[in-house]
C-alpha cells in the first residue's frame, strides 16, 4: 500500500503521524486533531512546492492515536526529540550566541560557553552583543573571588597565584566555606537573571554596614559592584512599564528555510535575544507552535506573557505551560502598540537572517532548466520580479525585487510609490509606470539589465510590462508571468500557459521570486499605513507637532527606531528638548 492509500485509510482521531522514506527513516512528524483530514491534505492537488517536495519523499506513513489534541502535542514533541526528523523544526542555534555558565559543583565556576549540556549547570543568555557578556564576566571576576581553575576542585597545600592577587578565595585549601562561596554565586545568579535592582539594594545595605564597622576596603568593593551593575542597567536598550516577564517570538519562512527570533524582557529590560535556524515542511503557524513547545519544555526562564507574530493555538500552548511546566501563560498576537513594536524588532531580525540563508543556496541546475523551458538564450542569472499592492486605491506600491543566481539580492530591492494614478485602481498602469521608471534609470546610468522579468499576474500584466520595454527599445529582455491559480507560467506570445509539476526546480525558483515579491510589496503597503499611524501617534504627544514628528521619523525611520534610543540619544539626534524625548518614550511604551 502506497503512502496515498495509507493516508486515505487513516482514522478520524487525534494523534501523531510519522512520515518515512524508503529507508524507513522518519523524515517528518506532525500532530493532528483529525489524522485522516490532516494527512490527506498533503496529497491534495495544487499544493505549494514545499509540500509537494515533501510528499515526493514519503514512502509510507505510521501513526499513533491520542486521546485529544493536547496529548498529540506532547507526543509530537517527544517524537521530534527522539527521531530528529530532517523536515521538522529543531532547536539549532543559528547564530551560536555565547552564554554564561555557572557549573553545578560545590564551588561553582562562572565562564563563557557556546554549548548547553545536560549537566545540571545554570546557563544565562544568549548574548548577541559580546560587550554585554564581557561586561558581566568582568564584573564577576573583579568583584567576586570565585575560582578560575578548570575541572574538578583539587585539594592543594598551597593556593595558586590568583589567591595572592585577590582574584580567588582559595576553596582548594579551605580559605572559604561552601556557604560563603554560595552567597557570592547566588548574587551572580540574581543579576544574570535580570534582578539587578534587588541585588543593588542588598549591596547598598551591606556597603553601609561595612562602612559603619570601619571596614572601608570591603565597603569600597561593594560600591564598585553597585556602580558596575548600575552601568549595565543603564545600557539596557528596551524599556517597558511592566515588571512582568515577557517573551517575543517571531518566525519567518522562505520555502522550507525557517528562522525564529526570540526576545526576552525581564523586569522591564531586554535580557537576551537569540535566533534559531531550521528547515521545516510545516507552515509558519504549526512550525512556530512546535518550536515553542521544544524551546520551553526544559522549564528554564519561562515568561508569564508570550507575544507571537502568527496566531498559534494559544489555548493549546497555555495548557502545555500549565500541565507540563506548572506555569500560567498569556499568549498575545498584537497588531499595534508597545508589544507590536517590540515583536516587530524580533520579526525584522528573523527576516534578515532567513534572507541571508537564501543567498547561500546553489540553484545553477534549476536556472539551466528554467532557461530550457522558457526557450531563452542566456542563463537567467539576473531575474527581476514585479508585484503591485494597494488598499482600496490608497497606498498603491509596486515592488521590484532582484534574484541573482536564483537567490535574493535584498540590497537591490526597490519600491515605486505610484505618481500617475491619482487615487485610481489600475494594476496595468501601475505596472507600466514601475517598468518605465526602473529601466529608464538603468539606461541612463548604463547599468546592467536583467536576463529575465517575472511578472506576478497573467497576460494583461505581462503585456503592460512589454509595452513599456518596447517604448524603451528593450524588446530583447524576456518577460513571463506567473498566474497564481494553478502556478501557470504565462508567455507573452501565442504559446499556451506552461503547467509544471510543483516539485520542478525551475518552477520553485519562479514561485520563490513571486512570493518574495508579493511579501515585499505587501510589507511596503503596511509600512506606509504604519508610518501614517506613527505620525498621528507622535503628534498626539504634548510638545510634538507636524514639523517635529516629521523630523523624528526622518532621523529614526520608524517607531521601532525611536525605541532603540535612550531619552538623551533621541533628544540629541532629533534636536528636541530632553523633556519631550522622555514623554515620547514614555508614551510609546505605555
Amino acid at each position: 500500500m502506497g503512502a496515498r492509500e495509507q493516508a486515505r485509510a487513516l482514522p478520524e482521531n487525534p494523534g501523531c503521524y510519522l512520515m518515512k522514506n524508503v529507508d524507513d527513516k522518519v523524515i517528518y512528524v506532525g500532530k493532528a486533531k483529525n489524522l485522516h483530514r490532516r494527512v490527506n491534505s498533503y496529497f491534495l492537488p495544487n499544493r505549494d512546492a514545499k509540500t509537494t517536495a515533501l510528499v515526493a519523499k514519503i514512502d509510507h506513513i505510521d501513526y499513533i492515536i491520542c486521546g485529544n489534541e493536547y496529548e498529540a502535542l506532547v507526543l509530537e514533541n517527544n517524537l521530534i526529540k527522539k527521531y530528529n526528523p530532517h523536515y521538522n523544526i529543531l532547536l539549532k542555534d543559528g547564530k551560536s550566541y555565547p552564554l554564561i555558565k555557572i557549573t553545578k559543583e560545590s564551588f561553582p565556576r562562572v565562564y563563557k560557553t557556546r554549548r548547553i549540556l545536560p549537566d545540571g549547570a545554570g546557563y544565562y543568555g544568549p548574548y548577541p552583543a559580546q560587550e554585554a557578556l564581557n561586561t558581566y564576566l568582568e564584573l564577576v571576576r573583579n568583584n567576586y573571588p570565585l575560582r578560575l581553575c578548570s575541572g574538578p576542585l583539587e585539594k592543594r597545600t598551597r593556593p595558586c597565584l590568583y589567591y595572592h592577587i585577590h582574584k580567588c578565595s582559595a576553596p582548594c585549601i579551605g580559605k572559604i566555606s561552601a556557604k560563603e562561596y554560595g552567597a557570592y554565586v547566588e548574587e551572580i545568579r540574581d543579576f544574570l537573571s535580570g534582578d539587578n535592582r534587588s541585588v543593588i539594594e542588598k549591596l547598598r545595605r551591606e556597603m553601609l554596614e561595612e562602612s559603619r564597622a570601619l571596614r572601608f576596603e570591603e565597603a569600597a568593593k561593594k560600591r564598585d559592584v553597585i556602580v558596575a551593575l548600575e552601568k549595565i542597567s543603564a545600557e539596557q536598550t528596551v524599556q517597558a512599564a511592566s515588571s512582568e516577564s515577557r517573551d517575543y517570538a517571531a518566525i519567518e519562512m522562505r520555502g522550507s528555510l525557517c528562522t525564529v527570533s526570540i526576545m526576552q524582557i525581564r523586569d522591564g529590560r531586554l535580557l537576551g535575544k537569540a535566533m534559531y535556524r531550521a528547515e521545516s515542511m510545516g507552515d509558519e503557524t504549526e512550525t512556530l507552535l512546535s518550536f515553542l513547545v521544544q524551546y520551553y519544555s526544559d522549564g528554564d526562564s519561562l515568561p508569564s506573557e508570550l507575544y507571537v507574530n502568527h496566531e498559534i493555538d494559544a489555548a493549546l500552548l497555555g495548557q502545555f505551560f500549565k500541565e507540563q511546566l506548572d506555569m500560567p501563560l498569556y499568549v498575545g498576537f498584537p497588531q499595534d502598540g508597545k508589544h507590536y513594536r517590540i515583536l516587530r524588532m524580533a520579526q525584522v531580525n528573523a527576516m534578515e537572517d532567513v534572507e541571508k540563508r537564501m543567498c547561500q543556496l546553489d540553484n545553477s541546475a534549476a536556472l539551466e532548466r528554467l532557461r530550457e523551458l522558457l526557450g531563452i538564450e542566456k542563463l537567467p542569472e539576473h531575474i527581476e520580479g514585479y508585484d503591485i499592492a494597494q488598499l482600496a486605491g490608497k497606498y498603491t506600491v509596486a515592488s521590484m525585487i532582484v534574484f541573482r543566481g536564483g537567490n535574493p539580492s535584498v540590497k537591490e530591492y526597490r519600491r515605486f510609490n505610484m505618481k500617475t494614478l491619482g487615487g485610481a485602481i489600475d494594476d496595468f498602469q501601475s505596472m507600466r509606470e514601475a517598468v518605465t521608471r526602473r529601466y529608464t534609470r538603468l539606461l541612463n546610468e548604463g547599468s546592467e539589465l536583467p536576463d529575465l522579468l517575472l511578472i506576478d499576474g497573467g497576460k494583461g500584466q505581462v503585456h503592460a510590462a512589454i509595452d513599456m520595454l518596447s517604448v524603451l527599445g528593450l524588446d530583447d529582455i524576456p518577460v513571463v508571468g506567473l498566474a497564481e491559480k494553478n502556478e501557470e507560467i504565462v508567455f507573452p506570445d501565442d504559446r499556451p500557459n506552461l503547467v509544471l509539476d510543483r516539485a520542478d526546480p525551475a518552477l520553485r525558483i519562479l514561485i520563490a521570486i513571486r512570493d518574495e515579491c508579493h511579501r515585499f510589496a505587501t510589507s511596503a503597503n503596511q509600512r506606509m499605513r504604519s508610518r501614517d499611524a506613527s505620525f498621528a501617534l507622535l503628534e498626539s504627544i504634548d510638545g510634538v507637532g507636524k514639523e517635529r514628528s516629521r523630523r523624528i521619523m526622518t532621523e529614526c525611520g520608524s517607531v521601532e527606531g525611536i525605541l532603540q534610543l535612550s531619552a538623551e540619544e533621541l533628544a540629541s539626534k532629533c534636536h528636541i528638548p530632553i523633556s519631550v524625548s522622555e514623554r515620547i518614550l514614555h508614551k510609546l511604551t505605555l
